[in-house]
């Protein structure tokens, strides 16, 4: 009989917030990493997206190898990567359980990105013939447009799903969910206690009435596109009810911008998110200013739904409501 943890397929995304700091000593990272690796590590993740590897290239990347350790354990055996920032100054990584998943390529991409993106693919070992695409990214904090474009490219990413390959992705998108079927409500512009204006302008958009309309381009596109958040999968189609997997991700340590909102999300081809089992906001109060999120899949399915691809439900139409779900 197999154990649970071979069962089920782990995806998590976290942005730890500048690494957890600067090297206390050359290559000895501050007490916040080691907390939060130490977090990740009991999570057992297969897929690991995070944002803001700010140190983790310094002093021979002894922090991507140090991570890949600690992630690693009985059974498991996880390789990282990471990339290098381009405008910003906190990189992508992704880390992969080589022990349930064979790598197969890392893809390079253009500067287009304020932060560049973190994306291999790989298959999962009993379903050689059907390649994942997984990527890990960090939307531009400062600029809607750019976020539009690095939108834009990973819908290209996307595209690959019409090409029989899988997809699943990890970001700290730095804008909106839509709001169908949120359980965190619309920030509202208009609010007096919204006293940060920058943030109003990198968060955004003004309309031609003088009004201001947050930015969901990324999520509007990606759902356009055919691509599912587990989070709204899990609360609409399988109505967990043991967490709320909309929870807000960051935004509860910040004043004057419109409390916690649901920022950080993963995305999954229509195919995968049919095999969630559930999804946890992990509450990184101490380590973080983002929650980590974690999806459980069950591997058998998953490889099922891979292999066979049948016909998607016809309520996966709108993957917002996911009307007339069972």
């Amino acid at each position: 009989m197999k154990s649970n943890d071979e069962d089920e397929i782990k995806v998590l995304t976290c942005n730890l917030e500048h690494d957890g700091g600067p090297d206390v000593r050359p290559g000895t990272p501050p007490r916040k990493w080691f907390d939060a690796h130490e977090m990740l590590a009991s999570k057992k993740p297969d897929i690991l997206f995070r944002q803001e590897m700010t140190y983790s290239e310094q002093n021979d990347y002894s922090r991507l190898k140090s991570a890949m350790r600690l992630l690693s354990g009985e059974a498991r055996d996880v390789h990282g990567w990471v990339t290098p920032s381009g405008k910003g100054k906190n990189p992508t990584g992704l880390f992969l359980n080589v022990s349930k998943f064979t790598f197969l390529e890392r893809h390079e991409h253009t500067a287009i990105w304020r932060t560049l993106p973190t994306n291999v693919s790989a298959h999962l070992a009993e379903v050689p013939e059907r390649p994942i695409v997984l990527v890990s990214w960090h939307g531009a904090f400062n600029s809607p447009n750019t976020r539009e474009a690095e939108g834009d490219e990973v819908s290209a990413l996307v595209d690959k799903v019409k090409q029989g390959m899988g997809f699943m992705g990890g970001c700290d998108g730095n804008e909106y969910p839509v709001p169908a079927g949120e359980t965190v409500p619309p920030v509202d512009w208009a609010n007096p206690e919204i006293t940060d204006k920058v943030h109003r302008h990198h968060r955004a958009r003004r309309q031609p009435d003088g009004t201001w309309q947050s930015c969901t381009y990324v999520d509007q596109t990606l759902l356009g596109c055919g691509m599912h958040d587990p989070a709204r999968y899990a609360a609409h189609v399988r109505h967990q009810t043991s967490s709320d997997p909309l929870a807000p991700t960051a935004g509860h340590a910040a004043t004057g911008q419109g409390g916690g909102r649901r920022i950080d999300r993963i995305y999954l081809d229509g195919w995968l998110v049919q095999a969630v089992l559930g999804v946890e906001v992990i509450d990184t109060t101490g380590i973080s200013d983002h929650h980590a999120v974690m999806v459980t899949l069950a591997r058998r399915k998953a490889a099922e739904l891979l292999r066979d691809r049948p016909e998607l439900p016809g309520h996966f139409a709108d993957p917002t409501t996911y009307q007339g779900a069972a």
